[in-house]
């Protein structure tokens, strides 16, 4: 059988993998995404999930060259609001603070992922592959192959982007730790009655953080984090029943909760891999961790992987092998302190807001009054979650609208 030879292979054509394809789109050597999702005749299903895009990660599709056709369909978000509920805590983060039009953007996935697959397509050096891969191994020192549907592929570099629950990176030798938070979050959109353009919120509860992302016109993304074991009775019951609960959790802000939309749940757990990094292989996006939604940082800390290694790839340091150990273990050094840090962040939230002991309680809060009252410590938080703290590779892109 002819193995097809590639530099480099990237197993997963999602948001990440594709982001990943299209920074390689002037890469001098051969690129080859593996999804299943390419073929025409089978076409995914619709994701009712929302993407909360920073500052960061604008820059980055800007100079990927989508941003054009991402901004018909994304909602500015110039402010945020964040609150403890039943408590006196509450920040603000403004737009206006750091000379910005916007802190990020909301853009539903499904636009997403059809806006990348079609600049996807239309690159020509990328070679799309309808199949998912099978199997690896070492094909020396040079090359691993990749088994793709029974054909083998010869890649100098995989990059795995197949999402967090998938075997291929445990068939890998890649093992990962998981530990689970015991919740769920409900994501859907909603029409409000009140809609306040341009603010974002994040509403910490006993339940777990609700978030509200504003979309266009009168609607607003949720994300509601609850108990798992609630998980399917808030899947299941009518939209007046949600659309009550929600209220009550998330209060009268944006006036009343007239609509809902589609919801889907997914259980919440923060994974990371023991190496992101091996033998001509790395783990990107999901593959690589999962992070608890809340402050929505997740894909966009996988989208400063692929900035990262995509520098690298195009020659940063002289490297011609894509798969050469040199550069896979400098990607893996200039991330390891964004890595750690986005992953402590999310993390201390969860546990910090999800402690209802009284000194636990009161420390938050006048952390939450310090964080509105204090600028540098407020420029500090609004940097980092927008994906330019230090070490971000997104420091380097231009601003350019």
């Amino acid at each position: 059988m002819t193995q097809r030879l590639f530099d480099i292979v990237i197993a997963g054509g999602g948001m990440v993998g594709a982001s990943l394809a299209l920074a390689l789109r002037t890469y001098p050597g051969s690129v080859a995404v593996v999804d299943r999702r390419f073929a025409a005749e089978r076409p995914a299903p619709l994701d009712v999930r929302c993407t909360a895009i920073n500052e960061g990660s604008r820059r980055l599709f800007a100079g990927l060259g989508v941003w054009p056709q991402l901004r018909e369909f994304a909602a500015p978000i110039g402010a945020i609001h964040v609150s403890d509920r039943g408590h006196f805590g509450a920040a603000r983060l403004c737009a206006e603070d750091y000379a910005l039009s916007a802190l990020g953007h909301v853009v539903e996935n499904h636009r997403l992922q059809e806006v990348l697959g079609e600049a996807l397509a239309a690159a020509r050096n990328i070679t799309l592959v309808d199949a998912a891969v099978e199997d690896v191994a070492s094909a020396g020192d040079d090359a691993l192959t990749v088994v793709v549907d029974g054909a083998p592929l010869s890649a100098r570099l995989l990059a795995v982007a197949a999402g967090a629950r998938g075997t291929l990176a445990q068939r890998l030798g890649m093992q990962s730790s998981e530990r689970a938070y015991a919740q769920a979050a409900v994501v859907t959109n909603v029409v409000v009655t009140r809609p306040r353009e341009g603010i974002a919120y994040e509403r910490f509860t006993e339940a777990g953080p609700v978030a509200l992302l504003p979309l266009q016109g009168a609607r607003y993304a949720v994300v509601m984090t609850v108990a798992e074991t609630l998980r399917d009775a808030l899947l299941g019951c009518p939209d007046r029943a949600f659309l009550r609960r929600l209220q009550d959790a998330f209060g009268w802000r944006l006036g009343r909760f007239t609509g809902c939309g589609e919801r889907g749940a997914f259980s919440l757990s923060l994974t990371h891999a023991s190496h992101q990094v091996a033998q001509r292989r790395v783990l990107i996006g999901n593959a690589a961790r999962t992070l608890h939604p809340v402050a929505g940082q997740g894909f966009n800390l996988a989208l400063r992987d692929v900035a990262e290694l995509a520098g690298l790839l195009h020659g940063e340091r002289g490297v011609q092998d894509p798969g050469a150990e040199m550069l896979l273990q400098a990607f893996a050094e200039r991330r390891r302190v964004d890595q750690r840090d986005t992953v402590a962040l999310t993390d201390l939230l969860v546990r910090a807001f999800g402690n209802r002991h009284l000194p636990v309680v009161v420390a938050r809060n006048l952390g939450l009054l310090a964080m509105d009252l204090v600028p540098p410590l407020r420029h500090w938080f609004a940097r980092r979650t927008m994906g330019l703290g230090p070490g971000s590779p997104m420091r380097r892109l231009g601003g350019a609208s």
